[in-house]
């Protein structure tokens, strides 16, 4: 009885990390997303993307907030801080306004990147880097 609640709790774990989210071309969210699955943005997101897996950001998105994720490949407008702990790509169509932190970093010819790049995959703090967060913010604006 107990065991069959494990495996069950085990499935259910399996099938949201491998679940798929997908906000569409005349969609616009304002507001945090947060998901343990792989999620594609197409409309409009104002607030913060968290995944633990990865993100696609589409040509005809626009997303003003912070990314976080294991994985990003964007070719829409992204205005915020990216931070990815493994790999970023960055199509040919993509327009990042904002610091992006990354291990990997791939760019096609085309893609437009206003802000600093990290890349030891480490996010520094506010504190450690000597910038508040509006100061960062209105720099970027």
């Amino acid at each position: 009885m107990f065991n069959n609640t494990k495996t069950e709790e085990k499935k259910s774990v399996a099938q949201m990390v491998n679940s798929s989210n997908l906000i569409a071309k005349e969609t616009k969210i304002v507001g945090d997303i947060i998901t343990q699955g792989n999620i594609r943005i197409e409309g409009v997101l104002e607030g913060t993307l968290d995944s633990k897996n990865k993100i696609v950001i589409g040509e005809s998105a626009k997303v003003i907030g912070s990314i976080s994720a294991t994985e990003a490949e964007i070719a829409g407008h992204v205005k915020g801080v990216i931070n990815c702990s493994d790999i970023l790509f960055l199509k040919k169509t993509a327009q990042i306004e904002g610091d992006i932190f990354t291990k990997k970093l791939v760019v096609e010819n085309g893609a437009v990147f206003i802000g600093q790049c990290n890349m030891t995959g480490n996010k520094p703090t506010h504190e450690s880097n000597g910038v508040k967060p509006k100061a960062r913010e209105k720099e970027l604006v």
